[in-house]
């Protein structure tokens, strides 16, 4: 083990698990869910396997609803077919050893009408059409990619049937043998949206106020603790970046504020995307400030990601910005990445052609540090 490296490879307890070391695998989606009923095959069991060294798996985003859903071949987790399929995952990394929380997603307006119920249009905290194009794969022949349309507010009286359905899909992740949830209230989706001043133009109780634009985060919150223990729950938020140009007026109020919320709670943990060049803002000092001011506003395990070298994140787990860093395309190429930070490298370079849609190729396929020369083997 290098001394560099040593503040990453320590335990870390948390508020209900220890995991044993503080290299994360962050929520990666990759988009190999079967289409239509978006659930989990043998193919993604084997993928989390082979990354189970992780001191915590944080799994690809996975859609709440039907509502929920904004990309092709993306996973749910509100189907009784749902729940069977990811069993076959979580089993295969608790019998490699690991430890894996289900992300759990609602896109807002980041979707298209192919996706919603009834071919409605998506939900935002407001009516808000986002910049760039939906990516529909194969549900449309002009795709894989057509333009967002306008979504439309979210009613006031749907907001209790949008807690039941975070309720419900937390029950759900329980029953597939997660061993816990993060709700991800990042990257410009849904809770993102009524929490951003850009995307929230609300004159109820869920706008206008930073108190209010607070609100459905915190009711999010509440409604998956009633379900699961607060120390099985942690929480995603971003200061700046995501799709479809989101944006706050003032992310180092928002953000620590957002924090400073989920504080007292008995979480099991707070994880903040950095501003990074993968959410299309780009890095920067300010950013970092964010995270650090964030960092000091919750009071218990945080978790930070966002083009993390693995030289700088154990400067900010040593330094004490953050208890854990999550990786992500570190991950995609390098399933035992805890290993090979302990060996100081070599690191494997991802292969971006790989990253969404397809099979094998670019998913399973990546050599661990002891089979370098001796590929693992790919089903068919």
């Amino acid at each position: 083990m290098t001394d560099t490296h040593a503040p990453l490879l320590d335990p870390l307890d948390m508020a209900d698990i220890t995991t044993p070391n503080r290299v994360w695998m962050a929520p990666l989606t990759r988009s190999r869910s079967t289409a239509g009923d978006c659930e989990q095959t043998p193919l993604h069991a084997l993928y989390y396997a082979q990354r189970a060294g992780a001191g915590l798996i944080v799994s690809e985003a996975t859609q709440i609803s039907h509502e929920g859903q904004g990309y092709a071949w993306t996973p749910g987790i509100f189907t009784e077919e749902q729940v069977e399929s990811w069993k076959l995952v979580t089993d295969a990394v608790h019998n490699a050893g690991g430890r894996i929380f289900c992300q759990l997603w609602h896109v807002g307006a980041i979707s298209h009408q192919v996706f919603q119920p009834e071919g409605d249009a998506p939900v935002s905290a407001s009516v808000w059409t986002p910049e760039g194009e939906a990516f529909v794969g194969d549900r449309l022949s002009e795709g894989p990619t057509v333009p967002f349309p306008e979504a439309r507010a979210l009613d006031l009286n749907e907001i209790p049937r949008l807690l039941d359905d975070y309720r419900h899909a937390a029950r759900c992740a329980a029953r597939a043998g997660f061993d816990g949830v993060e709700v991800h209230a990042a990257n410009g989706y849904l809770i993102d949206q009524f929490l951003r001043s850009g995307t929230n133009r609300r004159e109820d109780e869920y706008g206008g106020s930073l108190e209010n634009r607070l609100r459905l985060l915190d009711e999010v919150v509440a409604a998956v603790t009633e379900v699961l223990p607060a120390g099985r729950v942690g929480v995603r938020l971003s200061p700046m970046g995501g799709p479809g140009g989101s944006s706050d007026a003032k992310p180092e109020e928002t953000y620590p504020e957002a924090a400073a919320k989920l504080a007292g709670r008995g979480l099991a943990y707070l994880h903040v995307v950095r501003p990074n060049g993968h959410t299309g803002s780009g890095g920067s000092d300010e950013g970092n400030a964010i995270v650090k001011d964030m960092r000091q506003r919750f009071d218990g395990v945080f978790v930070a990601n966002g083009e993390f070298s693995t030289e700088e994140a154990a400067q900010w787990v040593g330094d004490g910005h953050a208890d854990a860093v999550a990786f992500g395309r570190l991950f995609i190429a390098n399933p035992d990445l805890p290993t090979r930070i302990a060996a100081g490298g070599p690191y494997e370079e991802a292969n971006e052609a790989t990253f969404y849609g397809g099979g094998a190729e670019g998913y399973v396929d990546y050599p661990t540090l002891d089979r370098v020369t001796d590929p693992l083997p790919v089903p068919a």
